[in-house]
């Protein structure tokens, strides 16, 4: 049965994902990446410039998938509180059940390389966004102080669940980093000024 375009591409990605967690981006060969993939080396050329755009493309378009899993999470959610746990806890859970993919994105893609950093700028700035949107919300709703500063608010949200990834990455014993997720929602609650449950 023959393998289709768009099945090669996403064994590529998957591919990488594992080869990058596995020896890091800078010694990792393209051949390593065909290997993990079953595909020939010189197939990796047709979908990608080189290994930089893998990276690119690996970050951006699982950072999409990412962020639409966040929204849909969120759909059914009726307040901040809830919208807040939708965001850590899932990430929280999907970074702990695709440790290859935290490791790429925590270790790996903290490259100093300006066409890197602009490249995965988009996807983050929507992320960013997504927690900006819960925190406008709460504040319309008056479930949020609403003297808070939106910009600040977001980057302690999203600081904290990236720094707690990065440490649990580099973590020397194993733990679990979805354990971690009510302690930072009652965090981010007491300093949101959110309404006790």
């Amino acid at each position: 049965m023959a393998v289709s375009r768009e099945d090669k591409y996403e064994r590529i990605l998957d591919a990488a994902i594992e080869a990058f967690a596995e020896v890091g981006y800078h010694s990792c060969q393209v051949s390593k990446i065909a290997r993990i993939a079953g595909v020939a080396d010189g197939t990796i050329y047709l979908y990608f410039k080189n290994k930089e755009d893998i990276l690119i493309r690996l970050f951006t378009e699982r950072m999409g998938d990412f962020i639409q899993l966040i929204r849909s999470r969120m759909e059914s959610c009726q307040d901040t509180r809830s919208r807040l746990r939708a965001i850590v806890h899932t990430h929280l859970t999907h970074m702990e059940n695709n440790r290859a993919l935290a490791t790429v994105t925590q270790v790996e893609l903290r490259q100093p390389n300006s066409n890197l950093y602009s490249a995965i700028a988009v996807p983050l700035r929507e992320y960013f966004r997504l927690v900006e949107e819960v925190i406008e919300e709460g504040i319309k709703q008056q479930e949020i102080i609403p003297s808070l500063n939106i910009h600040v608010a977001r980057q302690m949200i999203f600081g904290t669940i990236d720094r707690a990834t990065t440490d649990w990455v580099f973590a020397r014993s194993e733990r679990s980093l979805s354990k971690e997720a009510d302690c930072m929602l009652e965090l981010f609650s007491g300093a949101l000024g959110l309404p006790k449950e």
